[in-house]
């Protein structure tokens, strides 16, 4: 049987680590297949993406009307924040409107984190300045006095005040409220060029990934307990729940309706270009 070499994009960060454990460490069976593991920063994939390098890779739903063209959305692999998310944190307590026409460090400008930001907010540049700092260095960067807030993604949702920092916002609860809709945040996606029954195959095995973890969870959770920066096996623990749930098994009719509508309110503000239907892989496994 010829091997066909995949490379897979995520985060290095403790739930997409959960979620390939199994892909890692071959505990399942993947056929023709064997998938490299690039581990990279989500705006670095999010640019990667535009180019069309990887085969298979994690995406910001507020960067995927970018790459329609190339990749379709796997059904299984996404983030949803469900009343919880992305948060802007400040070094001294401030109500949401005080963020008006100051500068924010955010994690990057294809994050959905930015979208949800600037659809509360309005546009960046416009409504306040932002800046951007990698995701790991912002509640360090907000601490030390570099920037009036921070967009914080991650585990930093956990610790925050951990750097005495205190909460402005959680977007997930915030769009929640507004939409009655999780949020969603990032999700899997591949490249259309490998063609219909490979993409099937793969989105399987993806799925099979995921609840080869949640089947195996401590040790699954153990795996990714290194990729958790200032996180002890609880708060990994508590992540991982947060992010790879029943919603990263599938969107379903409610996950996609939430993808629909944020990229809707995106492009009615003139944030992202228009997309007509989203073209997803439904696992079959």
């Amino acid at each position: 049987m010829k091997q066909v070499l995949l490379r897979l994009g995520h985060s290095p960060d403790p739930d997409d680590a959960f979620m390939f454990y199994s892909l890692a460490h071959g505990k399942i069976a993947t056929g023709p297949y064997r998938f490299e593991h690039v581990l990279q920063d989500i705006q670095t994939l999010n640019e990667r993406a535009m180019k069309g390098e990887l085969e298979i890779t994690a995406i910001s739903i507020h960067a995927y009307p970018y790459v329609a063209d190339r990749y379709a959305l796997t059904s299984c692999g996404s983030s949803m924040g469900d009343h919880y998310g992305p948060m802007v944190v400040a070094k001294r307590p401030m109500m949401l409107e005080e963020l008006r026409g100051k500068t924010i460090a955010i994690p990057g400008k294809l994050t959905t984190a930015f979208l949800a930001l600037q659809l509360c907010l309005g546009k960046g540049g416009e409504a306040f300045e932002y800046e951007v700092v990698p995701f790991d260095q912002i509640p360090h960067h907000v601490k030390d006095g570099k920037a009036d807030a921070g967009l914080i993604i991650h585990e930093g949702q956990l610790t925050f005040e951990q750097f005495g920092l205190h909460l402005v916002v959680d977007l997930g609860v915030w769009w929640t409220g507004l939409t009655g809709l999780p949020l969603p945040l990032g999700g899997n996606c591949i490249r259309k060029d490998l063609g219909p029954a490979a993409m099937q195959e793969i989105t399987d095995i993806l799925k099979q990934s995921i609840q080869y973890s949640l089947d195996h969870r401590r040790e699954a959770v153990e795996y990714a307990l290194q990729f958790g920066r200032d996180l002890n096996r609880e708060l990994a623990d508590q992540f991982v729940g947060m992010y790879v749930n029943q919603w990263t098994l599938d969107y379903g009719p409610r996950g996609r309706e939430a993808v629909t509508t944020l990229l809707r309110r995106g492009a009615e503000m003139g944030l992202v270009p228009a997309i007509g239907q989203i073209e997803y892989v439904s696992a079959q496994a």
